[in-house]
């Protein structure tokens, strides 16, 4: 099919007393199951990952995206609600207002951590998931987003951890050594593809609640998040995906192979965003896992 043919619908679910947007992309051929993307942050709109539209157009499997409450076209403005539960039990109302009795999941960076968490309640109906470049540990991945630092130049190493110890990061040379941080192991692409810079752009009030101001240290409500013990008690078939010079790096997503019986693991050549660095590539791969498991 081609791309400008694709079906496309927006709409929106209540959920509590706002709105969670949603579009669904495309239609499913008879025997394959829709997808249900998560977008990471939290709080960078759905955007980044239209990349997987491809599923739609070229393997004729529907994509569903939506942005989860609080960012985008779903805006909830009250910080004091923004909580790992709030979006669970968003994904769920979601799922049972669009009759998504089975589905696929693929969540990629915090979408990942929303996917297994929402794993651990046991939901019905998920065929599988895929966890892209995700941690199980916040922890730990301030702890490898250190080790990463460490490599770093030792001008932009230190203008960095100036920031992290005033606070202070608008200054001419934190910027250029988080840009220079960011290209290594975040998006390594020039230029950045339209789609993917409105998300990066628009990305606020949720992301700074939540993560904090930088990738490097997190001081918001997801300080101290952890599901690296409760691995085991996840039972959807899942994929992990990452790049080799991922800020998720192969250490992290290691602790969610060892952790979750049976998950496959496939390390790609690429960083954070290898979903959109190797676009043709990593669908192919994710739609080949999603047909095992239709």
């Amino acid at each position: 099919m081609a791309v400008d043919e694709l079906k496309i619908v927006e709409g929106t679910v209540p959920f509590r007393r706002f709105k969670t947007w949603y579009q669904r992309v495309g239609q499913s051929e008879p025997g394959k199951t829709p997808l249900l993307a998560l977008h990471g942050g939290p709080g960078c709109p759905h955007n980044y990952l239209k990349s997987l539209d491809e599923l739609a157009w070229r393997y004729g499997r529907e994509v569903i995206y939506y942005d989860q409450l609080g960012c985008g076209n779903s805006p909830g403005g009250d910080p004091e609600l923004w909580d790992t539960t709030l979006w669970v039990e968003e994904l769920g109302v979601l799922r049972e207002a669009l009759g998504l009795d089975e589905v696929h999941l693929l969540g990629q960076s915090w979408g990942g951590m929303l996917a297994m968490q929402y794993a651990l309640t046991q939901p019905k109906g998920v065929k599988s998931m895929v966890v892209a470049s995700s941690p199980a540990s916040i922890p730990l991945w301030e702890e490898e987003a250190n080790r990463l630092l460490s490599y770093m130049p030792p001008e932009q190493r230190d203008a960095i951890q100036r920031g992290l110890d005033d606070g202070v990061y608008d200054r001419p040379d934190y910027l250029e050594a988080a840009d220079e941080f960011y290209r290594r192991h975040v998006l390594d692409m020039d230029p950045v593809p339209d789609y993917v810079a409105y998300s990066l752009d628009n990305t606020g009030e949720c992301y700074y609640t939540m993560q904090g101001y930088n990738e490097f240290m997190v001081i918001g409500k997801l300080k101290g998040w952890d599901v690296s013990d409760r691995l085991g008690e996840i039972s959807i078939p899942t994929l992990l995906t990452s790049g080799h010079a991922d800020e998720a790096t192969p250490l992290i997503v290691k602790e969610i192979y060892d952790g979750i019986p049976g998950a496959r693991w496939e390390l790609l050549r690429g960083t954070h965003m290898v979903h959109v660095e190797q676009k043709e590539a990593y669908n192919a791969l994710v739609e080949a896992f999603f047909e095992e498991h239709d």
